[in-house]
């Protein structure tokens, strides 16, 4: 677990994709560390945890969870969470489990609400590693075409978690609802939640991710960011980091 800065305690709950672990977080962690006490640990199947099945202890979202309430539980005070697209769901999980022990949440791309498998989120998770799929991949999460720094980095990084294609086996539809909250788990989570959302987002539309949570959270607001996709601490790290770090710092 990556653990850097000090003062109030941030959470870091990254996605889900193929080879992604806590340093996809190094921008964010470099913004937060003057303020916050940033925590970023590899959740269930990825980089230094891939060795632990998280379908073995209950499922994806229940098994995440139980992670992130470990380190929560531990820290002896609220703690801020953020979390990317799956890890957003989680995100918002712990809120609802740990209501005193969560004090706000940012939700990056976020599932959590029930939608329909998006083709998009169908092709991650079917991830077999080639140039040509990491290739695909890239273009994927982010539009435009995908510079050859960044498919070798998702290459290299898909190569060293082999048993990635075991976590997410078809069909999927059963995975997304495994990480969707139920109406009544959205509408009782306290905390204040910022949604960031890019509006060309393919892995988890606009219209069942933010959109759709922005309805169903009692204490939400949204941040869209124009022609990004589903990485927009990546597309707009700058702005990004600017977004969290006012609403970390303001007080509810």
């Amino acid at each position: 677990m990556r653990a850097e800065g000090s003062g109030p305690p941030v959470l870091l709950l990254h996605g889900s994709g193929p080879g992604t672990t806590g340093a996809a977080w190094a921008p964010l962690i470099a913004a937060l560390a003057p303020r916050f006490s940033v925590l970023a640990p590899d959740l269930f199947g990825f980089g230094d945890a891939q060795g632990v099945r998280p379908l073995e202890r209950g499922g994806l979202r229940s098994a995440w969870t139980a992670q992130a309430a470990e380190i929560l539980d531990g820290l002896g005070e609220p703690c801020a969470v953020v979390g990317n697209s799956a890890g957003g769901a989680v995100a918002l999980t712990l809120a609802h489990a740990r209501p005193r022990g969560v004090s706000k949440v940012v939700a990056v791309g976020s599932m959590g609400h029930p939608m329909t498998l998006p083709p998009g989120l169908d092709e991650l998770w079917g991830y077999e590693p080639s140039r040509e799929a990491a290739r695909a991949v890239v273009e994927l999460i982010s539009p435009g075409p995908a510079g050859e720094d960044a498919v070798e980095a998702r290459l290299q990084a898909s190569l060293a978690q082999p048993g990635y294609g075991s976590l997410f086996e078809a069909p999927r539809q059963r995975w997304v609802d495994d990480l969707s909250l139920s109406p009544d788990e959205l509408s009782a989570i306290t905390a204040p939640v910022l949604l960031i959302h890019g509006t060309r987002d393919r892995i988890v539309p606009p219209r069942d991710g933010a959109l759709a949570l922005l309805d169903a959270l009692p204490d939400a607001r949204a941040h869209l960011f124009g022609g990004a996709g589903h990485a927009t601490p990546i597309e707009r790290t700058d702005e990004f980091n600017r977004l969290v770090t006012t609403f970390l710092e303001t007080d509810r």
